[in-house]
């Protein structure tokens, strides 16, 4: 009895269970097919989280290289500012310098005059100009010396040619008193 109690609530059951299968099956085999598809998102869903990892990663790798770029870009930046700083104080120095050098060429130019200037009074070139002009006067002086007795020398002769003549006019005025009138009529009659 004990049996078949049992078999009779086993099959019970197993028509409980028939019954309860047929009432509940279409909602079971709803949920399979909602966990199926839940499954299926659930794997699509992680292979979309996988690639969007990987995009990431690259993302990460790109950020992280342009990061370095940009660390370079900035340094060649502030390079660069710093460059054009010191261009700019090189422009400001080089101005400054060639006003400086035009004012050396101004003042060199002046130095050169006064090198001129001075040239024309050589020490050198006087002392020669100076024993040239020595000589000269000393030739000149003995040219004039020379002069000098030649004219005292004549003067002389012309003063004892002059007293000849004065006394040979006396002479010829004693010995011929007429004879001195008698051309001046000549004379006056020519003329």
């Amino acid at each position: 009895m004990s049996d078949s109690l049992s078999l009779n609530k086993l099959e019970k059951l197993v028509a409980m269970e028939t019954q309860l299968r047929g009432e509940y099956q279409q909602q079971l085999d709803d949920k399979d097919l909602s966990i199926t598809q839940l499954s299926d998102g659930k794997t699509a869903l992680e292979a979309r989280i996988t690639e969007l990892e990987k995009t990431v990663a690259t993302q990460l790798a790109t950020i992280t290289e342009l990061s370095g770029k940009s660390k370079d870009a900035q340094a060649l930046e502030q390079r660069n500012r710093e460059l054009h700083n010191r261009s700019d104080r090189m422009k400001e120095e080089v101005a400054t310098i060639k006003g400086r050098v035009k004012e050396l060429q101004k003042d060199l130019a002046a130095e050169r005059a006064e090198l001129v200037e001075l040239k024309k009074y050589d020490p050198q070139r006087l002392r020669k100009n100076l024993d040239a002009s020595k000589k000269k006067l000393a030739e000149k002086t003995k040219t004039g010396d020379t002069l000098q007795k030649s004219l005292t020398q004549v003067r002389a002769e012309n003063t004892q040619l002059e007293q000849k003549v004065k006394d040979l006019e006396a002479q010829l005025a004693e010995a011929n008193p007429e004879q001195e009138n008698q051309p001046e009529e000549g004379d006056q009659a020519a003329a």
